[in-house]
């Protein structure tokens, strides 16, 4: 039934695509990631606390997750290629008019509202057409397709941070916006497979004869349509409320580190050429965590949501040590050691979440888990910045983020345990059917 679903290339042009989402990856999530590099500049510019100026990345983290059902939604109506290059105008135009500079709340709408739009309309369709293309080797395909955010995260911190110096901080907003513009570019390279066009089949069906062949094919084609509309009574599933409230904690404090690990190194009187560094470790060691992880979890040695739980709370151990740094070598130590787990985290999440839902719900249950975490994204950042505030110092945040991961890591435990109850309660349900089969077989027997 799901034959054209199911049979992708696996190669040839996939290969193209890939590279092109790899761009994307790099485009988006990476230049967010390295966002922090202009937190000190904005918030001397305007005269304002941290909590206020942390309001712009998130904003820009809270559209980027809220962006991601309308995405997902236009790539059905129209094209992923389509919504990609709408993606990066958008995304140029966030940082464009950012430049301008005109206020806190302008920098909120630019920087924060039309970037985050961009990156949302960038990323979704980047990340689902590769699935698209990719079956056997879809793993890595999606692995390396993500390993652009890194890349290109470990050029941009002393790039970033060159461009400010040269240019200032609004001159560097305005060629990053340019720079976006290859997103474009990219979203014209990923051509749509025939078989994807799901949205012309469904319409063709209608004009086709019943009993007819082709009526049938029309009717394969559209099958995967119903796994691209949201299914919202996941909502009432105990397996993913559990694992949305999870992601909602992590959320909170994914976005927190980089955000204020540029601020704590100048606190700590290291010069900015070496702090643009940190940026940069994190960056390549982030890389690693995510192909070394994703490699381990394709052994199928360990269960997801275990492996999952151990990196969360490796996380959360290298934040709460993290502020102990008082040197340039200590804190890039457990920066590195913050990346790597980080990185192991990233490359199994959306595996796990593959795991709760089951495949024929992944792309609703997508949607809808970025839907959800897209409340932590919002909150978390300023939620930091207040604690950073009334502490006056910006040690406060890693403390916060790392004590929210333990918290989040608790849900992920009572998952564990819940499935586990219901594949024993299954597995219960089924031992007694298994007698009555060959009995009846053999009372036929005789009776011949």
């Amino acid at each position: 039934m799901h034959a054209k679903d199911s049979n992708p290339p696996d190669g040839g042009y996939g290969w193209v695509v890939v590279v092109s989402a790899f761009m994307v990856m790099g485009l988006t999530a990476a230049v967010l990631k390295t966002f922090g590099l202009f937190f000190v500049e904005i918030q001397q510019h305007f005269d304002e606390l941290a909590s206020t100026t942390s309001w712009i990345t998130s904003v820009t983290i809270a559209i980027f997750h809220l962006g991601a059902p309308v995405a997902s939604s236009l790539c059905v109506r129209y094209s992923h290629r389509a919504v990609v290059i709408t993606g990066g105008l958008l995304a140029f135009s966030g940082m464009a008019l950012g430049f301008l500079g005109l206020s806190m709340v302008w920098m909120y709408a630019t920087t924060g509202f039309l970037q985050g739009l961009g990156i949302s309309f960038s990323w979704t369709p980047a990340i689902s057409i590769v699935s698209h293309y990719f079956s056997k080797k879809r793993a890595l395909a999606n692995a390396i397709a993500s390993a652009g955010e890194c890349a290109f995260a470990f050029t941009f911190g002393p790039f970033f941070q060159w461009l400010i110096s040269q240019y200032g901080w609004k001159g560097a907003l305005l060629i990053i916006g340019g720079i976006q513009l290859n997103i474009c570019v990219c979203g014209v390279l990923m051509r749509p497979l025939a078989s994807s066009c799901l949205l012309e089949a469904s319409h063709s069906e209608t004009e086709t004869p019943p009993g007819n062949g082709a009526s049938r094919i029309h009717k394969e084609d559209k099958s995967p349509v119903t796994h691209k509309t949201f299914n919202w009574m996941l909502v009432r599933q105990p397996e993913f409320v559990l694992y949305a409230i999870f992601g909602i904690l992590a959320a909170m404090s994914f976005f927190v580190p980089p955000l204020f690990l540029v601020p704590l190194s100048y606190s700590l009187g290291i010069d900015e050429s070496w702090t643009a560094s940190l940026l940069s470790i994190l960056a390549m060691v982030d890389f690693a965590g995510r192909l070394l992880c994703g490699w381990y979890a394709n052994l199928h040695v360990t269960k997801t949501v275990h492996l999952l739980t151990m990196t969360i709370t490796l996380i959360s151990t290298s934040l709460m040590l993290l502020p102990l740094a008082n040197n340039y070598l200590s804190l890039a130590i457990f920066t590195g050691f913050y990346g790597f787990f980080f990185g192991t985290t990233v490359a199994v999440h959306i595996t796990v979440l593959a795991d709760v839902v089951g495949m024929p719900d992944f792309d609703s249950a997508l949607g809808l888990f970025m839907l959800i975490r897209s409340t932590g994204g919002f909150v978390g950042p300023p939620l930091a910045g207040l604690i950073v505030d009334m502490a006056g110092d910006y040690r406060a945040g890693f403390y916060m983020a790392g004590a929210t991961l333990v918290l989040s890591a608790g849900f992920l435990v009572t998952l564990d345990q819940l499935q586990q109850r219901k594949e024993k309660g299954s597995q219960t349900n089924i031992k007694p059917e298994k007698p009555a089969l060959p009995y009846s077989s053999l009372h036929l027997l005789k009776l011949q």
